[in-house]
């Protein structure tokens, strides 16, 4: 069976995956961009943004395993849009016409909508469905390859609550937040379900690894 997987997704030092509050102007709230400036500064970023150079450090290793071998993402509305975003027809996501995705790509929402179908691959499919119903339709859509969890931080939580999440690569960002969504809360003792490695970068985030222990 295809796995369920994460990738680069950033918390602060108290856990926060955001902040808060978010908004058109603010999809991260009070953090801003300083979650994901490890990321911006990798060369596979830069190429997939159309810009030149990059470091090519551990940083660059672990941000290009984000999309090889993933068949569909699983993503949260808060992610899709700003508060609000179901109330307009012309909303299609951060991403412009053409998103970085080039996978079908299953939007947990309780508001019902047509899919979406975009440039480059990527269609937005909008469920109203409990995690497993949704990893369901993920790993259909997926035709064989993986499924991505892709966030926020409430949808990575209630994946791995339901124990669906196979491996997950959390970075780790020296912030404090104070504020905000809290990746971790009512999942103490995960630590026993998975062999967990990190590894600390010059940029200062450390990457962490968890892998469902066989």
């Amino acid at each position: 069976m295809s796995l369920a997987r994460v990738h680069n997704f950033s918390i602060s030092l108290d856990g926060f995956g955001t902040g808060e509050p978010q908004s058109l102007d603010a999809p991260f709230g009070h953090a801003g961009e300083r979650l994901h400036e490890w990321l911006f500064a990798t060369r596979s970023w830069r190429e997939m943004v159309g810009q030149p150079g990059g470091t090519r450090g551990i940083d660059d290793a672990f941000a290009r395993l984000h999309g090889p071998g993933v068949g569909a993402e699983i993503m949260g509305a808060r992610k899709f849009g700003p508060p609000g975003w179901h109330e307009d027809p012309e909303w299609k996501g951060w991403w412009g016409s053409n998103p970085p995705f080039h996978t079908p790509v299953v939007v947990l929402t309780q508001h019902s909508r047509p899919s979406l179908e975009m440039e480059g691959g990527t269609t937005f499919h909008f469920v109203h469905a409990s995690p497993a119903e949704a990893l369901e339709t993920a790993r259909e859509a997926a035709d064989g390859q993986d499924v991505r969890i892709g966030g926020g931080a409430t949808v990575i939580r209630d994946f791995v609550a339901a124990g669906l999440v196979d491996h997950m690569h959390i970075v780790v960002v020296p912030i404090l937040l104070g504020r905000g969504v809290r990746l971790w809360d009512g999942l103490e003792g995960l630590e026993t379900d998975y062999e967990i490695e990190s590894a600390s970068s010059p940029s200062g985030v450390t990457h962490v690894t968890l892998t469902r222990a066989v």
